[in-house]
């Protein structure tokens, strides 16, 4: 069972590598195609974390899935949403 445990947090650390790797997927693009982002990804790490008895902050753990602060992130890499884009996720709700 702990190879388990040690392959999946691989699995996790690759995948946040690869989403790293691709800031031109914007999370709008991921939650149109995919039904979730790196928002998701942050919410599930602290749900996560607090059913296991350990509290993280919410900002704490988008810093840890963006790899930087959230504001400095969106200030970067993040564009502005098309109307497509919009519409396609609102389409979805």
């Amino acid at each position: 069972m702990d190879n388990n445990i040690e392959i999946e947090a691989a699995v996790f650390r690759r995948l946040l590598k690869h989403l790293d790797e691709r800031k031109d997927a914007q999370n709008i693009d991921l939650m149109n195609l995919a039904g979730f982002c790196r928002n998701c990804l942050s919410k599930w790490y602290v749900a996560e974390a607090t059913e296991r008895g350990t509290e993280i902050e919410y900002e704490d753990a988008r810093e840890l899935v963006y790899g930087m602060p959230y504001s400095e992130w969106k200030e970067k890499h993040q564009k502005q949403a098309t109307p497509e884009q919009l519409a396609a996720f609102n389409s979805k709700k």
